[in-house]
């Protein structure tokens, strides 16, 4: 199993960067892993003219490409920042799942092919939110967002998001020993997903 790792916060040293370490560490001997830090990568976040106009990909985004598409699992760790992931990570999506890669739309029909079908991912997502609050009171739009719009729009499942929080005021400390047997588990069994075949 391909297992690709990447780091979503904007700075390093930071908790999501830890929970990665705690998957990796966790996950079965024969795992082959690779792990990339979208703050370490560059290129310009921005499409300004939607796909009318795709520039080419920097260096670092094929790199990042060509990572996503070898990979049986993806793991992503980042904070939720006003429902959603930070700027840049977002921008990396933007420029990456493009068309014809990582989907292809229909000419004659409102649908699409999922070019990345055959992979599995697990969100590991640092909060200040109760997560039961964040499902309760806001329908956890960030576990939406990334089952249907983002990774299982170009074909990834199944996606499981995993939260982390609150982590404000010594929520992290406290809860950390708890959280790593969640990892753990996550880990463990991210080989056993099942998965679709490949395009």
């Amino acid at each position: 199993m391909r297992v690709l790792l990447i780091d979503g916060h904007p700075d390093a040293d930071r908790l999501s960067a830890h929970l990665l370490d705690l998957y990796a560490a966790a996950l079965p001997e024969q795992a082959e892993t690779r792990r990339l830090a979208i703050r370490d990568m560059g290129f310009d976040p921005d499409l300004p003219r939607g796909y009318a106009g795709i520039p080419p990909l920097e260096p670092d985004l094929a790199e990042a490409l060509d990572a996503i598409e070898a990979c049986d699992h993806l793991v992503l760790a980042f904070p939720l920042w006003w429902g959603g992931e930070p700027a840049r990570m977002k921008g990396f999506w933007d420029r990456i799942l493009l068309p014809l890669r990582a989907f292809r739309y229909h000419p004659r029909d409102p649908f699409w092919d999922r070019l990345l079908k055959g992979r599995s991912a697990d969100l590991l997502v640092t909060m200040d939110t109760p997560p039961a609050y964040l499902r309760l009171a806001y329908f956890d739009p960030v576990g939406w967002r990334y089952r249907r719009q983002v990774l299982g729009f170009v074909g990834f499942r199944p996606i499981r998001p995993a939260y982390f929080g609150p982590v404000r005021r010594g929520g992290a400390e406290r809860n950390l020993p708890r959280w790593r047997g969640r990892i753990e588990r996550l880990a463990r069994t991210a080989s056993g997903l099942r998965r679709g075949k490949r395009a």
